[in-house]
């Protein structure tokens, strides 16, 4: 999936040209990683453009800053007020936004104490993620023999650089052998997450998700579709997940930033349910483009203008 290059950057509290956002080859960051980031969907709803759950996204991207004792010269304030202005500035609609905190420049060893933490924001367009079908048909995925990182080994409640080379291990195995996406189960041997997702079943008319002890990103969609259940009053609840019960589970969903709301059909050959997208999934879906899009209110406050005003974030 390319990426549509747009015409300014922030980085650091100032406006930059897109080709002019460039690291050096020996920054920290490249050689060990050493970058926090966010993914965050900016929708163009009926009443205008509007960043989804903005604040949440960077109370997220500050504890995971906190996490790598990484520190960051911007208030949350400042950093949503970046988020808009970024949109603003190059006058999108629908778009996906990338706050991403590094280590730059500096020293070349493991220590990074020494190298600059700079931070950069950038925009573009982006359609769906696990393919333009996918939230009605539903995907093909599989288990993967990558296991999820393990607690006490990278912190999987950062949403860091470094926790995407397992990610990209996951997904590469799974293209490879024919499958859309890949789940991973965690260092026990149960159920964690995609290589980008949170992960939902349905069983018996209940919801249940994977709980945080089991290596999964505390996902700000996941939290969000758990919101809705309560809302629409369908039982949910965290629970650790064998990986048995992703066979004989009526219904299997993805959710995140980027997949959203998507089903799985099936999951290494099972069909899940009857292979199609289910009615508790359908039920959730509707809810969440019906908030995202405008068509209903906005009863959570989730969504940010980017018409109005959040401050001042440039210096």
């Amino acid at each position: 999936m390319g990426v549509k290059k747009t015409d300014k950057i922030w980085h650091n509290g100032k406006f930059i040209n897109w080709d002019d956002a460039q690291v050096h080859v020996i920054s920290h960051v490249i050689s060990y990683g050493s970058a926090v980031f966010e993914g965050i969907r900016c929708y163009q709803t009926r009443q205008g453009p509007a960043i989804f759950r903005l604040r949440e996204h960077m109370q997220r991207l500050v504890h995971s800053a906190r996490i790598y004792r990484m520190e960051l010269a911007y208030t949350l304030d400042e950093l949503c007020a970046a988020g808009v202005e970024v949109v603003r500035a190059n006058k999108m609609g629908a778009c996906y936004l990338k706050p991403i905190v590094l280590r730059g420049y500096g020293e070349v060893g493991v220590n990074p104490f020494p190298c600059p933490v700079e931070v950069y924001m950038a925009c573009w367009e982006w359609g769906s993620y696990l393919g333009a079908e996918a939230v009605e048909k539903g995907v093909d995925v599989c288990v993967s023999s990558w296991t999820r990182i393990a607690p006490n080994t990278l912190p999987a409640m950062s949403k860091s650089a470094a926790n995407y080379m397992n990610s990209q291990l996951i997904r590469m195995e799974a293209i490879v052998n024919g499958y859309v996406e890949g789940i991973a189960l965690d260092a026990s041997g149960c159920v964690s997450e995609g290589s980008g997702e949170n992960l939902f079943l349905v069983q018996d008319g209940v919801v249940i998700t994977p709980p945080l002890a089991s290596s999964v990103l505390p996902g700000i969609t996941r939290r969000s579709l758990m919101t809705l259940c309560e809302d629409l009053k369908v039982p949910v609840r965290e629970q650790v997940i064998p990986r048995e019960m992703l066979y004989i589970a009526d219904e299997v969903f993805f959710t995140g930033t980027a997949a959203e709301v998507t089903p799985l059909r099936s999951i290494d050959r099972i069909p899940i349910g009857n292979g199609s997208r289910g009615p508790v999934t359908k039920l959730l879906q509707e809810e969440f483009f019906a908030l995202t899009s405008g068509a209903k209110p906005d009863r959570h406050n989730w969504l940010t203008p980017v018409g109005v005003p959040v401050g001042s974030a440039t210096r």
